[in-house]
């Protein structure tokens, strides 16, 4: 099969190369982001390959369609910038990467909560021009803290042991509750797990019910000084609101992997450039405020697992063997 890769790094390239050894697949791979402008690049080819920030509207669908294309193979668990009724409607297989490392992604959300806790990124640059003082970097004890956890997939599962390891009362939000959890956390209403976490960190799918999910609304709801984390979708927040919470100080701490606008910003060297996005700058502004340009998932077993599955996502639909993990519009809430 000939398959078109889009938003291609060159550890996307060694990692999908290295699993498609064997295979009979031919990779083509394109450093461009895959938008209406850049679809005629899979002209010829059966698959592409996309990431998170690719835009699959209908409009760059029906020119994939066009194209030739026959599948699209989502290098992501999520398929919420995927118009999966176009797809379907065109003739299009939706194939995606179900769950690669869920302790790469959980691992990532508690160093943001520790790193900001700690304020050890401020440390670090202290220590670094010599400055020793510990004024300014007080934080407090996460054992016997209240961790509010919404979304209790695999991710979230996995984020929920590690503070309860550390001595955390663990409440959760899921519209189905997970028996792993038993022991573990409480389920609660949306409004009672707001109220009483000190920290809430966000595991979710962005849908139409969960898109900011945490706007002006729910940060008055809060506990005053609360941690936010978010390491699952950006648009599960609403980045004004989390600006202005932090102003009055209803916010105590943010720390972001992703960012609601970051298709424009985020795995992309801008250091030379002049970042346009003036509420993302705002945001950089505020000491107690951690963002990481959407590295929760880039570990070596996480890198390996995608790669892998997108492959065998490759070889299941031609017929050989394994299962296809379909994106269906069934599975769109």
């Amino acid at each position: 099969m000939r398959v078109a890769v889009f938003s291609t790094k060159p550890y996307d390239e060694r990692f999908l190369s290295r699993a498609a050894n064997a295979s009979a697949h031919a990779l083509t791979f394109h450093e461009a982001r895959l938008v209406p402008a850049t679809a005629s690049l899979a002209e010829g080819y059966d698959a592409v390959c996309a990431f998170v920030n690719d835009d699959l509207s209908r409009a760059v669908l029906e020119r994939l369609a066009d194209a030739g294309v026959r599948l699209v193979a989502l290098r992501s668990a999520g398929f919420n910038h995927v118009d999966v009724a176009a797809a379907e409607a065109l003739g299009l297989h939706v194939a995606r990467v179900p769950a690669y490392s869920p302790h790469a992604v959980a691992e990532h959300a508690l160093a943001l909560l520790l790193a900001l806790n700690r304020k050890i990124y401020r440390a670090y640059n202290r220590v670094r021009e010599g400055n020793f003082s510990l004024e300014g970097l007080l934080g407090f004890d996460l054992a016997g803290k209240t961790v509010g956890v919404i979304g209790t997939g695999q991710i979230g599962r996995a984020f929920a042991r590690m503070v309860h390891g550390l001595g955390c009362e663990v409440l959760a939000l899921d519209p189905t509750p997970s028996p792993e959890l038993d022991g573990i956390a409480t389920y609660v209403e949306r409004d009672a797990l707001f109220a009483a976490s000190d920290v809430v960190s966000l595991h979710c799918p962005l849908t139409p019910e969960t898109y900011h999910l945490i706007d002006e609304g729910a940060i008055r709801r809060m506990k005053e000084g609360v941690t936010l984390i978010n390491t699952s979708r950006g648009q599960l927040v609403d980045t004004r609101a989390v600006v202005e919470g932090l102003k009055d100080g209803r916010i105590g701490r943010v720390g972001l992997d992703v960012y609601e606008e970051e298709g424009d910003l985020f795995f992309e060297d801008l250091s030379n450039r002049v970042i346009r996005d003036d509420v993302f700058a705002r945001l950089q502004t505020f000491p107690n405020v951690l963002v990481t340009g959407h590295q929760g998932f880039f570990t070596e077993e996480a890198l390996t697992n995608i790669a892998a599955t997108t492959v065998a996502n490759l070889d299941a639909f031609e017929g050989r063997g394994g299962e296809l993990h379909r994106v269906t519009r069934a599975m769109v809430v």
